[in-house]
Order: structure tokens, then C-alpha cells, then sequence
């Protein structure tokens, strides 16, 4: 197939095993995407929608950037692969340098992956392995939360709390979990973080007395929890998760592959919020989403603690064949380049208010029971249909896309995430299509 025909339509659509799809239902009326720019997709039907997911939460700079596609012509040019197993190309070093200076301290060193499963996959490892490096050996067990997405390795799985993403594969890794922080009772449609829930965190005293503090290698939790609905973290609620952690030398690792590259008006919510982890994953921000990678950020104390094994080997027998490939790193430095200089990573910020008065303005149309917004992130919480849950999630998401807007529903909730680029206007656009698209809703 050539370039000028690839996006003709396809007649075979059972050759590709899609993700996350049902694909009875997709055949029936099938969606393809064939061109993207700014904030705007295109459909195959000459249909245009205004992006309000940033892709799938990973193209915060907008679409079809020409400096990141320079950047990655430039490279294959030069180099097309090279691997970084007990060799190295220079681009790998020279952007991990600039990554880590935009992380908090000390977190001052960043293992490359290539997707956000990988990251939380290679997070878990390296705090396994630092416990029994550390004489811990019985330190094995990881905490996650409910309503938990950590990606689809078994590991991240373990962790996880989505029930149907887990269900079906069985026995996983030993995992306790912390009650979820999704209260709509006493939260519903609090602007910004919500007042209610500090004293969930008090759950992970209650796991240390289940399973013993000596036997909890780290602690997993999404600052700001994206495809379980977009659930707010309740203020002081990651500042007594830290206390906690500290208290029983358990390392809290932050899933960020949503929240980092500026989704919450900084590289990172640990700094956006003023709690620093031990570990840090990121991934689709990390390269606007050209190029698949990843990237885990551990602190001073655990990279040392690995350098300083008296094994001649391999300090963590761990990695990918593409991991820091140079595709991948030309595309991040890029990437980072436009967060730099176009403050997107702050820019967030400066829009929340507009953002958060414009979503809560929701609040009164009908089946609506929870707006949460905060920075550039939020969700639209319809009330279920007693007969068929997920339904009226499912028919706003296709209502707005009717009316020119891209936003994804997870089960009865509509998720927003635009990208970082988004202009007043736009949100106000945002907005006034989903208002409009509630009126259809049954």
C-alpha cells in the first residue's frame, strides 16, 4: 500500500485485534481517523472534531507539530536504532539530562521505557529489588488503589483496581488495595480539589496492620486517577500518604503518565501538589505522542543504592530492546523544546479558573450528578440508567462527536483532557457542545 492510499477505507477490518474495543459494535459503524492538526481531527467522512482528549490523554502540544517531525526525520537520517544495552548513543544521555532537571529533586535519574504499562511494570521491579537490596527482603507485597489504572502488564495490573480490566486474567501478583477517593455524596461538583476524603489515607495504616509494614515494598497511586473517571485526590490526602510511607519505610510511587508534562499546570503533580515520591512514571506526554516511550524517575537514594552493588553485572537486570531509542529521545527533546518555550507546562494554570467555572456550569442540565475539573483535566458524571448502565455515558460521547467534539466516555462519566494549546474560546466551545449534547440524552 502506498503512502497516497493508506487511508483509503478498509474492507477487512478482522486482520487487526483491537484494544479496548468491542468490535462487533465497532464494524457496525466503524470510526477511522485519518488526519490531525492543531487541535482538530479529521475523520475519514471529511468530518472534523475538535480534539477534547488530547488523543488519549498524550498530545498536549497539539497535533501535527513540525518541529517533533523534523526532529524525528532529522534522526532517522543520522540513526535509525541503536540499542543502549552496555553501549549508548549520546541523544539518550543528553535528554535524560534535560528531563531531570524539570523533576523534583531528588529525583534525579530517569529509566527509559516505552509506554506508561512498561513504566509502572519497571517502577515495581526497581522497588522490589531496592527493598532487598536494602535487607528487606520480605518487602514483596505492592499497594494499589480501586478505581486504579496502571496500565496492562501484570504488574500494573496486580495494582490496578479496575475489575474488569482484571477479572479475566486470573491470579495476579500479591496486591492490597486503598479504597478509592470518589465520594459524590459529599463532594459533587467541588471546584478543584475536594474538601472531603483526607482520612482514606489513614487505609494504608490499616494494610501495614493486615499484611505488616515489613512486608509492603511501595505504595502506587495516580495523583489525580485518569481512565477510572478522573477522581480528584482530597486535599491533604498525598501529603499523609507521604507521612505514612515514611513512617514505615514504604516507597510511594507516582503514577503520572497522565499528569506529567504539564496536564496539571506543571511538569509533574508531585510539584503542582507539593508531595515528592520516591518514584515517578510518565509516559505519553513524554514525546506529544509520536514516537512511543516512557520514562521512570527514581530518587538519589534508590539509583545509589543499585550503583552501589558489589556485583560486577548488570546493577538491574531489567530493560527493552527500545529502550531511549533514538527516534524516541529526537522526538522528546523536541517535545520538551515546545513545553519550554511555549510555557505549556504552566499554561494550565492560567486557564484553570475558565476551565473549572465553564464545567461547573453544567451542574444544572439534566442527568448531570458531578463535574470535576481542575487544571486542564475533568469529567462530566451522568447519573446511571437504572436499566443499562454506561448507556447514556456512551450515547453524550457520541452526541458531542456528532457536534464536532472528540471527548471519550469511561462507563457514565465523560472525560476532558484538551490539549495543553486550548484556548478560552475553545474551552467555552467545549462546553457549550457538551450542553447541548445533554439535551439528546435520554
Amino acid at each position: 500500500m502506498s503512502i497516497l492510499d493508506h487511508n483509503l477505507v478498509p474492507e477487512n477490518l478482522d486482520s487487526f485485534w483491537m484494544p479496548f474495543t468491542s468490535h462487533r459494535q465497532f464494524k457496525n459503524n466503524p470510526r477511522f481517523i485519518v488526519a490531525a492538526d492543531g487541535m482538530y481531527y479529521e475523520d475519514s467522512n471529511g468530518h472534523q472534531v475538535l480534539d477534547g482528549a488530547a488523543g488519549l490523554w498524550c498530545v498536549n502540544a497539539g497535533h501535527r507539530r513540525e518541529t517533533i517531525n523534523k526532529a524525528i526525520s532529522d534522526q532517522l537520517s543520522r540513526l535509525d536504532f541503536a540499542h543502549n544495552f552496555n553501549t549508548g548513543h549520546p541523544l539518550a544521555f543528553h535528554y535524560a539530562e534535560r528531563l531531570v532537571r524539570h523533576f523534583p529533586d531528588p529525583l534525579n535519574h530517569v529509566f527509559f521505557t516505552n509506554s506508561g504499562s512498561e513504566s509502572v511494570d519497571t517502577a515495581l521491579k526497581i522497588a522490589i529489588a531496592y527493598q532487598k537490596l536494602k535487607g528487606h527482603g520480605a518487602k514483596q507485597r505492592l499497594i494499589g488503589r480501586e478505581k486504579a489504572y496502571h496500565g496492562m502488564g501484570f504488574g500494573g495490573l496486580s495494582v490496578s483496581g479496575l475489575v474488569k480490566n482484571r477479572s479475566p486474567f486470573g491470579n495476579l501478583l500479591p496486591a492490597g488495595h486503598l479504597r478509592h477517593t470518589l465520594d459524590i455524596k459529599r463532594n459533587a461538583f467541588s471546584p478543584g480539589l475536594p474538601p472531603h476524603g483526607a482520612q482514606l489515607a489513614e487505609d494504608l495504616v490499616r494494610l501495614v496492620a493486615l499484611y505488616g509494614a515489613d512486608t509492603i515494598a511501595a505504595v502506587i497511586v495516580e495523583p489525580i486517577s485518569g481512565a477510572g473517571g478522573v477522581i480528584m485526590p482530597p486535599n491533604g490526602y498525598l501529603q499523609r500518604l507521604r507521612e505514612i510511607c515514611d513512617q514505615h519505610s514504604i516507597l510511594l510511587i507516582f503514577d503520572e503518565v497522565v499528569t506529567a508534562f504539564g496536564r496539571l499546570g506543571a511538569m509533574t503533580a508531585a510539584e503542582r501538589f507539593g508531595v515528592t515520591p520516591d518514584i515517578i512514571t510518565t509516559a505519553k506526554g513524554i514525546t506529544n505522542a509520536t514516537v512511543p516511550m516512557g520514562g521512570v524517575f527514581v530518587s538519589d537514594e534508590i539509583y545509589e543504592t543499585f550503583m552501589s552493588t558489589p556485583d560486577a553485572g548488570p546493577e538491574l537486570s531489567h530493560g527493552y530492546t527500545y529502550s531511549g531509542h533514538p527516534l524516541a529521545c529526537a522526538a522528546g527533546m523536541a517535545t520538551l523544546s515546545i513545553y519550554e518555550d511555549e510555557g505549556l507546562l504552566t499554561r494550565a494554570q492560567g486557564l484553570q479558573d475558565h476551565w473549572v467555572s465553564s464545567a461547573l456550569g453544567l451542574r444544572d442540565h439534566r442527568h448531570v450528578i458531578d463535574v470535576r475539573a481542575f487544571a486542564l483535566i475533568g469529567a462530566i458524571e451522568l447519573a446511571p440508567n437504572p436499566d443499562e448502565p454506561m448507556r447514556r455515558g456512551a450515547a453524550l460521547s457520541a452526541a458531542c462527536y456528532e457536534r464536532g467534539l472528540w471527548a471519550r466516555n469511561i462507563g457514565d462519566a465523560l472525560v476532558l483532557s484538551p490539549p495543553l494549546i486550548v484556548t478560552e474560546a475553545q474551552i467555552t466551545e467545549i462546553f457549550d457542545v457538551i450542553a447541548d449534547a445533554l439535551e439528546v440524552v435520554d
